[in-house]
């Protein structure tokens, strides 16, 4: 009896100590997103929501954000060991901070076209990049769109425009207004701000810049190299775990949008849905990303961006593609098989 006992007791010892070790064994991970938990958000809650990240052996917090430069300069501080954000915010940061000790790097592509779109009311007159000229156009400073717009203006021949600043949430409230005569956005986020200011969807005119000459890459996951030299299987584990969540995402948006309502009680599932959807038919699964592959770049595409955001955004430095992106860590190409089938 004595011996039996003793022989449970190692037992369940030995299990509690296996389970301190799995727990143990548990990399942390601290994830900000570019932006506030809406519909996109989905793309990375849904691994988290089935256990995907903790089956990779990664203890990972997702947290909004309010930017994707904050975001990159929050990676880049250490506060946070990965991020999404805009490549050219990336590009922005590694070409102004030359000697920054702990530059964040891209690692997988997500979002192949920028979603950045200048969009007006058909009441403008406006239906064509041209006829933007002499227009006023609103957009906070920081917006990419508008950071852009010198990539998109040289692209159609457009002369002077002029820019009136806000706070985001005045942008599309201004336009109804009146007060400007187009705005830059990210076409999926500024569309249903519109909507939700009553404005019908036939009476917006959305020029996105993916569809005007102008093939920008958009948000990418990124990684601190810290990490990446330290860790390296870590970021391949949640690069497998991200892709394996996302595809559910993208197989079915409406089943997956309760993750982000978990994160954020107040969404309105109908239109994060929408959002979603848009966001997955503009620049993830867009022509571009299905010709070049989910998550990889192309070398001279990547190059020309490089390049056309040294100029635009007038850089201290110019931008090396070289030093912004790192693929080594992407999974297989079985596992990057994550699209949906094209639409018929």
């Amino acid at each position: 009896m004595i011996k039996r006992r003793f022989l449970q007791t190692t037992a369940a010892l030995a299990a509690a100590l296996a389970f301190a070790g799995a727990a143990q064994a548990q990399t942390a991970i601290k994830f900000q997103l570019d932006w506030r938990f809406e519909g996109p958000a989905a793309l990375f809650l849904q691994s988290a929501a089935k256990g995907y990240y903790k089956q990779a052996g990664l203890d990972v917090t997702i947290d909004a954000g309010n930017g994707s430069g904050g975001t990159v300069t929050r990676v880049a501080s250490g506060t946070y060991d990965m991020g999404f954000a805009d490549l050219a915010a990336l590009m922005e940061f590694h070409a102004n901070n030359p000697d920054a000790p702990n530059k964040p790097v891209a690692v997988m592509m997500v979002y192949n076209n920028t979603p950045a779109a200048v969009l007006a009311l058909k009441k403008s007159g406006i239906t064509k990049p041209k006829d933007l000229e002499g227009k006023k156009l609103g957009a906070p400073v920081f917006d990419a769109g508008r950071k852009g717009f010198p990539i998109f203006q040289k692209a159609n021949g457009i002369n002077n425009v002029a820019w009136t600043s806000m706070d985001p949430p005045l942008r599309e409230t201004m336009l109804v207004r009146g007060d400007i005569e187009a705005i830059t956005g990210f076409s999926f986020t500024s569309l249903l701000n519109l909507e939700a200011r009553g404005v019908k969807p036939e009476d917006v005119v959305i020029l996105p810049y993916a569809e005007h000459g102008v093939k920008l890459y958009g948000n990418v996951i990124i990684a601190s190299p810290k990490l990446i030299a330290e860790n390296p299987a870590a970021v391949k584990a949640f690069l497998a775990s991200f892709a394996k969540g996302a595809k559910e995402v993208m197989a079915n948006p409406a089943a997956t949008i309760e993750t982000v309502k978990a994160r954020d009680g107040i969404i309105n599932v109908p239109l994060e849905t929408r959002r979603l959807q848009l966001a997955i038919d503009a620049v993830v699964a867009s022509p571009d990303a299905r010709k070049e592959g989910f998550g990889q770049v192309v070398p001279g595409r990547l190059a020309l961006m490089a390049s056309q955001v040294s100029d635009a955004y007038g850089t201290k430095t110019r931008v090396d593609p070289n030093k912004v992106w790192n693929g080594a860590m992407l999974p297989s190409k079985a596992e990057l098989d994550i699209l949906p089938p094209v639409k018929k």
